[in-house]
């Protein structure tokens, strides 16, 4: 495997040890795939801006007195290349890229451009974990059976995965159209926590997590953050959720459930600003902290 060095790779590790692709239990895969944004484009960029970001957060957790990075080591690899992929041929490339990791028994963090890459990442999870839980941090449903014309539109991801036949539980969304809400209603499968219920719900989280099975994988879009915490984004909701809430929500996730994989999509840098990626980049490595320190066979 091709994995970047201190100067580029995640926080800028620059003892090699912590960093290889063979000693590191952590591995980045970074997915520049960009084919169908509906709005504000340039999330292609995303990837490579939380990777450089990180490069300013510190090592050490203050909340979890750990460095997190001694615990497994962090291998990033460079970047996927998508030249003649899209649609399908994207997300089986994704699918079988992750797949090598997870065979080599690697815990598979993926940044991500649009999110059509779930679909992929998810597939790969899927046959190593069967009974798995997919869990949605998004201020969109993205349940369109097609968008535009494209059943492999971001639009669509977690449709896909529904066809799949997996147990889906969604978080922070506010903006859908009526076919997703039908959708919602109907299916067994789908779980959504919309933004405006759980903001006067005190009991939200401990309810979604029992709805988990054991296994659960982490898809985040940074849309599902305010504005105010993840300004740069694709399509920005308002409403959306806050720093310390979301952490508290996945925190007690690591605690009771186990973490198999996660990504973090849609960031879309724009210049002059890195709050966005910073904040991810911060966001990753916390969830991180919260898998070497809990993580158990559950």
């Amino acid at each position: 495997m091709k994995y970047l060095h201190s100067d580029e790779n995640f926080l800028g590790l620059d003892l090699e040890k912590y960093y290889d692709y063979k000693n590191s239990g952590f591995v980045i895969q970074q997915i520049p795939y960009e084919h169908t944004s509906s709005y504000m484009e340039g999330s292609a960029k995303g990837p490579a801006a939380i990777v450089k970001a990180s490069h300013f957060v510190e090592f050490y957790d203050n909340e979890l007195e750990i460095e997190p990075y001694l615990t497994k080591g962090i291998c990033t690899l460079e970047p996927m290349d998508f030249t003649g992929k899209v649609d399908k041929a994207a997300v089986n490339f994704i699918e079988e890229e992750t797949t090598k990791l997870l065979n080599d028994k690697k815990f598979v963090i993926s940044f991500g451009a649009e999110h059509t890459v779930t679909y992929g990442l998810v597939k790969a999870h899927a046959k190593k974990y069967p009974a798995l839980t997919v869990v949605q941090l998004d201020a969109h449903s993205d349940l369109r059976a097609e968008y535009q014309g494209n059943k492999y539109s971001h639009a669509s991801v977690m449709a896909r995965v529904h066809d799949l036949g997996l147990n889906i539980c969604q978080v922070g969304i506010r903006a859908q159209c009526k076919e997703e809400a039908d959708l919602i209603k109907a299916s067994a499968n789908i779980h959504t926590y919309y933004n405006h219920q759980i903001q006067n719900d005190e009991n939200w989280m401990d309810d979604c997590i029992n709805l988990m099975t054991d296994h659960v994988y982490l898809t985040i879009d940074a849309d599902g953050f305010d504005p105010s915490v993840i300004p740069n984004v694709g399509t920005p909701e308002p409403g959306g959720l806050k720093w310390f809430e979301t952490l508290t929500f996945l925190k007690k996730v690591a605690l009771k459930k186990k973490i198999v994989g996660f990504d973090i999509v849609e960031v879309a840098p724009k210049e002059g600003s890195i709050i966005s990626e910073y904040t991810l980049a911060q966001l990753a490595y916390k969830l991180m902290g919260y898998i070497v320190s809990f993580d158990r066979e559950k």
